[in-house]
């Protein structure tokens, strides 16, 4: 029989301990446990006569655990990095109004960062010139928003004493039980004859 091929999703003994490392010493168990190994070499020093043996159990151990959680932090980071790289590029590219040309900034030169820098910090400028946070995000715009993302034709606009005011998410609750309301009005029914009613004698 043929041997099975392991999944190509699979991931490679280096980044499974990797992980599994970088994850148990950020635990508090495992602080705990280098604090008490600190303090009992700290203890035995009057034993030993603080000599440079002493001294360089601590200085040895110490220099290698933290030369190889170099590594291994590196290694994880570098995976953390790529996945939200990766998660940012969706967002971009799934957006009709970003520029795809964002998708790879990382890969952009520094100059190239500092022109994209100049025209956001403009696109910041041209919002500080405009009106407060309470008039920008103003009942208008929350209905043009729902209307954008529900498919609907905007409702009708509101007058110019409403515009700009700031509303809670209680008046927000209260607007929409109101039209609810209405719409579950009952409608007049029709006579079935069609003709006139007559007056009563």
């Amino acid at each position: 029989m043929a041997k099975k091929k392991k999944p190509a999703s699979k991931r490679n003994l280096f980044e499974t301990f990797a992980t599994k490392v970088t994850k148990a010493t950020g635990s508090t168990p495992v602080f705990v446990s280098a604090f008490i190994v600190v303090l009992a070499w700290a203890v035995s020093g009057p034993f030993f006569n603080y000599s440079e043996t002493w001294q360089l159990v601590i200085n040895t151990g110490t220099t290698i655990i933290t030369f190889l959680m170099v590594f291994l932090i590196q290694k994880t980071q570098n995976k953390d990095s790529l996945a939200l790289h990766l998660k940012l590029n969706e967002l971009v590219a799934s957006s009709r109004f970003a520029s795809n040309r964002l998708v790879d900034v990382e890969d952009l030169t520094e100059e190239e960062l500092e022109i994209l820098k100049k025209y956001y910090m403009k696109l910041s400028d041209l919002s500080e010139e405009e009106d407060s946070l309470i008039k920008s995000h103003s009942i208008d715009d929350a209905q043009k928003n729902h209307a954008e993302k529900s498919g609907r034709k905007p409702q009708k606009k509101l007058s110019n004493s409403d515009r700009g005011k700031s509303v809670s998410i209680e008046e927000i609750g209260d607007i929409d039980k109101k039209r609810r309301q209405k719409r579950r009005k009952p409608r007049p029914k029709n006579d079935d004859s069609g003709a006139p009613q007559k007056p009563a004698s």
